[in-house]
């Protein structure tokens, strides 16, 4: 039980990170473009939300699979497969989880407005030195609310998880296919304690969700 609650937690915490790195840039291009694609881009991003988990990991599993074009590329550096290691669960997770962490990004950043950014900018700071030091600590509502959603909903996969990671014991199980396992071989009192704990986390979650987005405001110009 213990491996299996580590696994779900480095899962949930590495999912969180590779999350910020890769949403922040594209919630600011959502955010600031004119592009006409820009809405196409935002839907395909919110994709997740309404597709059911078991398409996404259908198409991740034959995309990460050892017959799919992208692994035959890997091959040659020693890749077969992804699908059902902890490298393919994070890939998964990453897909799944993205739209909790761009849009209260994409949301933060939209709130900044245009003016502080100017005023950066008469003051001589370049693009980057604007993003860096006036966009991103501005937006800090929307990286705490995004860490957090994405970390709870990483947490309680299911769907993807399972078709992807195929809980595997000692590789791919997290709280979650466990709670599946047990419910399986008819062990309902450990599904239930597990179920609780969840239970449980996800109200703290939403609970930290609510207090920071009322003590920590974004200030408008």
């Amino acid at each position: 039980m213990t491996l299996v609650l580590l696994t779900t937690l480095e899962l949930a915490l590495v999912t969180t990170l590779w999350l910020l790195l890769l949403a922040t840039p594209l919630a600011w291009w959502l955010a600031r473009s004119r592009h006409w694609a820009k809405e196409i881009v935002g839907a395909i991003t919110a994709l997740p939300l309404v597709l059911p988990p078991t398409v996404i990991g259908f198409y991740l599993l034959i995309a990460l699979g050892p017959d799919s074009p992208l692994m035959a590329l890997l091959q040659p550096f020693g890749m077969r497969t992804l699908a059902f290691t902890f490298t393919g669960l994070v890939i998964g997770s990453i897909f799944y989880s993205l739209p909790f962490a761009v849009q209260p990004l994409r949301t933060a950043f939209e709130a900044i407005g245009d003016r502080p950014l100017e005023l950066a900018a008469t003051m001589g700071a370049g693009p980057w030195d604007r993003f860096v030091h006036v966009a991103l600590p501005l937006a800090r509502r929307g990286f705490l609310s995004a860490s957090i959603l994405v970390f709870a909903h990483t947490v309680g996969e299911f769907g993807v998880v399972l078709m992807i990671g195929g809980n595997i014991p000692g590789r791919t199980e997290v709280l979650s296919t466990r709670i599946f396992q047990l419910v399986e071989s008819l062990q309902f009192g450990e599904a239930h304690r597990i179920a609780a704990w969840l239970v449980a986390f996800s109200f703290a979650a939403l609970l930290a969700l609510l207090l920071v987005d009322r003590r920590i405001g974004t200030p408008r110009p």
